[in-house]
């Protein structure tokens, strides 16, 4: 069995508690305007080419047609692209690199227990992550269990925009989903991330209702989802399975990564302020939740 990933994060310190190794998946079932991952997004290889990181070296154009020279400048044709991956080995700048590689669930769990004593010693463990790692879920059922079976913690981060048979596969062998939340008005959802949210919502509650342990993760992004803080805290004010909120300071670091692949740049321009962080944190405490500032975390 293989799944295609994008990068494995060792030493991760965000993704759950402790010190954590994190395997990033390829494929999306949002497509959110503030992603920070957007390499991850499509479910199909892509080449990544940075160009101030080029050195000039003409060494990807001896072994691939679709890199030239032109008025001095390094010009990469898209349209001649094969993703054989020649020219990502022969790059000595590093300005070339292809995201989406095929791997094997043993290969995954040998890279994941090569630092077993660091989560041991600090609490951490194994999360999957994205894109949407649960839209190749018989993967991460696999993998989770061989996990399990090592004594490695284990979370799922998911946006929940998957089918509840996807949830079910994993939830066996999940110490804790990081579930993210990001509008409860459908319409804000939709304008948030092409999609609609029941399906979210649902399966949210279906996670409490089975008695899993769950971390919400709310991305604060002014102008987009700073309205429904409030219908966030009215919808989780009963959840008994919760054990923090963290609101997370939105940032547009990724901008770059947006051309390196080729998309258009969704990034939203407004940053959010530490003391409207701060307030939409006060909010949700006003409900009886854990929230926390994610900077804080």
């Amino acid at each position: 069995m293989e799944a295609m990933i994008c990068d494995i994060k060792k030493f991760a310190v965000h993704d759950g508690d402790g010190i954590r190794t994190t395997v990033f998946f390829k494929g999306c079932s949002l497509k959110c305007v503030w992603c920070h991952n957007p390499e991850s997004i499509s479910f199909k290889p892509q080449l990544s080419y940075i160009p101030k990181k080029c050195i000039g070296c003409g060494e990807c154009m001896k072994v691939c047609d679709a890199h030239i020279l032109k008025e001095g400048e390094h010009i990469l044709d898209r349209n001649l692209c094969t993703l054989k991956g020649d020219c990502v080995t022969n790059c000595y700048g590093e300005a070339l690199k292809i995201y989406g590689t095929k791997v094997t669930v043993d290969y995954l769990v040998d890279e994941i227990m090569k630092d077993k004593a660091f989560y041991d010693n600090s609490g951490g463990g194994a999360t999957l992550s994205g894109g949407e790692c649960l839209c190749q879920a018989d993967f991460c059922r696999e993998l989770l269990k061989k996990l399990k079976d090592n004594g490695v913690n284990t979370a799922v981060d998911t946006c929940g925009n998957v089918r509840r048979e996807e949830i079910d596969k994993v939830m066996p062998y999940t110490d804790i989903f990081l579930y993210d939340l990001k509008a409860i008005d459908p319409e804000v959802h939709k304008k948030c991330t092409g999609s609609t949210n029941e399906l979210i919502l649902s399966n949210l509650k279906y996670l409490e209702d089975m008695g899993c342990k769950i971390e919400i993760r709310i991305p604060y992004v002014p102008g987009y989802n700073d309205g429904e803080i409030e219908k966030m805290g009215e919808f989780l004010r009963d959840f008994k399975n919760i054990t923090k909120i963290k609101v997370l300071h939105y940032h547009n670091f990724a901008g770059s990564k947006y051309t390196s692949v080729d998309m258009p740049n969704t990034l939203p321009e407004v940053l959010p302020t530490d003391e409207e962080v701060k307030k939409a944190v006060e909010i949700l405490k006003t409900f009886s939740l854990n929230a926390i500032d994610g900077k804080d975390a």
